[in-house]
C-alpha cells in the first residue's frame, strides 16, 4: 500500500511535459523519452540524438546557455558536452532532478 502514494505523486508531477529546452544553467534531469518524429527530418534528428547518447535514463546537465536568446544550449552527458539548438532540445522529454 505504500507504493500507491508514490505512484500518485509521480503521475501528478509536471515532469512529463518538460523538455531539455525548459532547463536553465545548472539544472540536471533524467531523460524520459525522445519525441516521436514528425517527418523525415525529425526522424533523422532523433536518430542522431540517440547515437550521441541522448537515451532514456541518461542524466543530462545544462552547462551553458548562449546569450541573449539561449540558443544553442550546452549540455553534458557523462564526460561529453554537446551544443544543441532549442528545436533539438525540445525533442528530449525529461524528469527534473533536485
Amino acid at each position: 500500500m505504500t507504493s500507491l502514494p508514490t505512484i500518485a505523486t509521480s503521475a501528478t508531477s509536471t515532469a512529463p511535459s518538460a523538455t531539455l529546452a525548459d532547463l536553465v544553467k545548472g539544472d540536471q534531469a533524467c531523460i524520459r523519452l525522445l519525441a516521436a518524429p514528425q517527418g523525415v527530418e525529425q526522424s533523422a534528428l532523433r536518430e542522431r540524438l540517440e547515437e550521441l547518447g541522448f537515451l532514456p535514463g541518461e542524466i543530462v546537465r545544462v552547462v551553458a546557455l548562449s546569450f541573449p536568446a539561449g540558443d544553442p544550449i550546452a549540455v553534458r552527458i557523462g564526460n561529453t558536452t554537446f551544443a544543441l539548438r532549442r528545436h533539438e532540445a525540445e525533442l528530449i522529454h525529461i524528469d527534473r532532478l533536485a
